[in-house]
């Protein structure tokens, strides 16, 4: 979750509480305290809506899984400070009769503050739900970046023995052309010596035919 936010919504729960207390106040006394505790709730209403208003761009501005469940939230925010407008609404208009306001303060604005109160534990027990949701999302954005490094490791390794091959393939291929130019060299030292036997065989044959010749026209003298 957004640091930001948690700070906007901590200050938000702090006023909501504090403008409850004020119109229980505000609904107990008449005249110019009356006056002026509901223009001091009407600032806080006002300043309330500002931090609500900050809530939602910054809950609009993360990722959609958590923008999601923080909008929710804000909705609950936005009806909270709708019950205090209300109530708001009803200590101004007040020409009520004191035994009608002494009902209002018993009943209807107990019921009031009662909803209230519900409504920010079940936003407290969210936040704290949005919380471990934002652990779980750290945890796991931690471990995708772990295999992320495991994986970069990885293809490095893979690089190098991709290199190793490839300069080994260059060797083999270097001794094959050395191979093939020997072989090539074998063939024409056989050649030449074939042919080479084939000379001294025919030197060979002539001079034995001359020594028979000569022998012969010697002897037949």
């Amino acid at each position: 979750m957004s640091d930001v936010f948690e700070g906007y919504e901590r200050q938000y729960c702090e006023l909501s509480a504090n403008l409850s207390r004020k119109c229980t106040a505000a609904g107990a006394v008449d005249g110019e305290q009356k006056k002026q505790k509901v223009s001091e709730i009407k600032s806080g209403i006002d300043e309330a809506e500002s931090l609500i208003r900050k809530m939602d761009l910054e809950a609009r501005s993360l990722q959609p899984n958590v923008k999601a469940a923080l909008l929710a939230k804000l909705r609950e925010y936005k009806s909270d400070l709708n019950n205090l407008k209300s109530e708001v609404k009803r200590i101004v208009s007040g020409n009520l009769n004191a035994t009608a306001r002494d009902d209002l303060l018993e009943s209807g604005m107990a019921d009031a503050l009662t909803a209230s109160a519900d409504q920010r534990t079940r936003l407290m027990m969210s936040t704290e739900r949005l919380g471990k949701s934002g652990d779980r999302i750290k945890d796991g954005r931690r471990t995708m970046l772990e295999t992320e490094e495991l994986g970069v490791s990885i293809l490095q390794d893979l690089h190098s023995q991709r290199q190793s091959l490839l300069h080994a393939h260059n060797t083999l291929h270097g001794v094959d052309d050395n191979v093939g130019k020997s072989k090539r060299i074998m063939t024409a030292m056989s050649r030449r010596m074939s042919r080479n036997k084939l000379i001294i065989g025919s030197i060979i044959a002539v001079l034995v035919i001359a020594i028979i010749l000569i022998l012969y026209f010697k002897l037949a003298k």
